[in-house]
């Protein structure tokens, strides 16, 4: 009987070993599986958020799994047509850990003054979904403003033609604005825009424009915010050519104007510019209007026509220099002078055959500097384009984005 209880332990043992063995083979520790986390999205936009600008990045940020879905409905439920790019980043991330994020952007600009809805469904390792959804509403501008652009899309200018932005209302945010204008051009320049008051911004270069260059602005204002409740109402976009390079140097001490085609001296010129009562303005003028006949007429600078100095002239082949009354145009009765001494009331005269010369070479955005007059410099109080009067660290001065 001893004998068949030890044989009896010896192979309830055998089993419990075999059955030990058997089970690491297997490779089951008999440990339930750990879950993968939830997935977490994050979207820019608050829920319940207002007034908040149409284009603004509707950035969505997942960690612990993929973006799967992405949606956009208005207020009445209609979809959004729309695609998804990564979030451009400003800085090199840092934390390897960090949300990867990308960008909803809609084929046309969300409107003004509208509810959306954004849904984000995201997906981890068990693809398990978890949904984040955020409705808000872009604002409701008190007031809509699109400025108006100098030169006109297609124009083609001389080399000292500025681009001027004209708004309709004082700009309260200046750098907003300025930082959604975008001059290009097939030459690169070393252009800044400088705000000559509270609704006028121009650009120009250090220099000059290069001569034969096609430039470009991309004023991107739709959903910017001006300030006390004014937004952008829409893109514009202006593209123009600077044509050939038209420079003339009037030197009212030796009473002659040197006319340049490019770095050519093609003319120069017997003239006279404004006598000791009503000087030229010295400094670079910049051709903004053609007349073939005008009357010139003192009232619209603020001398009666009546009064001693005040005179209504007609007067041929009138290239404007600026709104004070400045024009190269032809002066038959000062011929005598021309050459010999001052005594217009401002202007440059030239003889007949010469001003319709200059006239026909003239194109608007040319440059015409005045030397040597006894007058004041060109400034603010002449008129439309005083730019190039301006040193170039006072321009780069009246930059909001400086």
């Amino acid at each position: 009987m001893q004998v068949r209880r030890t044989a009896a332990m010896i192979a309830a043992g055998t089993l419990v070993l075999l059955a030990g063995c058997s089970g690491d083979d297997a490779g089951t520790s008999g440990e339930p599986t750990a879950e993968s986390a939830p997935a977490t999205v994050e979207l820019a936009v608050a829920d319940g958020s207002v007034d908040v600008s149409p284009v603004v990045p509707l950035e969505i940020a997942v960690d612990g799994g993929e973006l799967s879905e992405v949606t956009v409905t208005d207020g009445q439920g209609a979809p959004v047509p729309g695609a998804l790019a990564p979030a451009a980043e400003e800085e090199p991330a840092t934390d390897e850990g960090s949300p990867a994020a990308q960008v909803w952007t809609p084929e046309a600009p969300l409107a003004y003054g509208t509810s959306y809805t954004l849904t984000a469904s995201a997906t981890n390792d068990d693809d398990e979904a978890t949904t984040a959804t955020s409705t808000f509403t872009t604002v409701t501008p008190e007031t809509v403003s699109t400025p108006s652009i100098g030169p006109l899309d297609g124009q083609t200018v001389g080399v000292g033609m500025p681009i001027r932005v004209y708004f309709e209302e004082a700009v309260a945010d200046k750098a907003a604005v300025e930082s959604r204008l975008k001059v290009t051009s097939t030459t690169p320049t070393d252009g800044v825009w400088s705000w000559l008051n509270d609704s006028e911004v121009h650009f120009r270069p250090s220099q000059y424009w290069p001569e034969n260059i096609d430039v470009t602005l991309d004023a991107e204002l739709y959903g910017v915010n001006f300030g006390e409740g004014v937004w952008g109402e829409k893109n514009r976009s202006v593209s123009f050519s600077i044509g050939e390079r038209h420079v003339s140097i009037a030197d009212a001490a030796s009473h002659t104007m040197e006319v340049y085609d490019g770095d050519q001296l093609v003319q120069t010129f017997p003239m006279s510019a404004g006598g000791p009562d009503f000087p030229s303005r010295n400094g670079p003028h910049v051709v903004t209007e053609l007349n073939r006949d005008r009357i010139m007429d003192s009232s619209t600078y603020g001398t009666p026509v009546d009064s001693p100095n005040g005179y209504r002239t007609p007067v041929e082949y009138a290239v404007r220099l600026s709104n004070n009354g400045e024009f190269v145009h032809a002066a038959p009765w000062s011929v005598a002078q021309q050459g010999r001494e001052n005594v217009s009331h401002g202007c440059i005269n030239l003889s007949t055959e010469r001003a319709a010369w200059f006239f026909n070479f003239s194109q608007p955005g040319d440059v015409v500097e005045i030397r040597n007059s006894e007058g004041p410099d060109l400034s603010a109080a002449d008129g439309d384009i005083y730019d190039w009067a301006v040193s170039w660290e006072e321009w780069q001065a009246g930059s909001a984005l400086k």
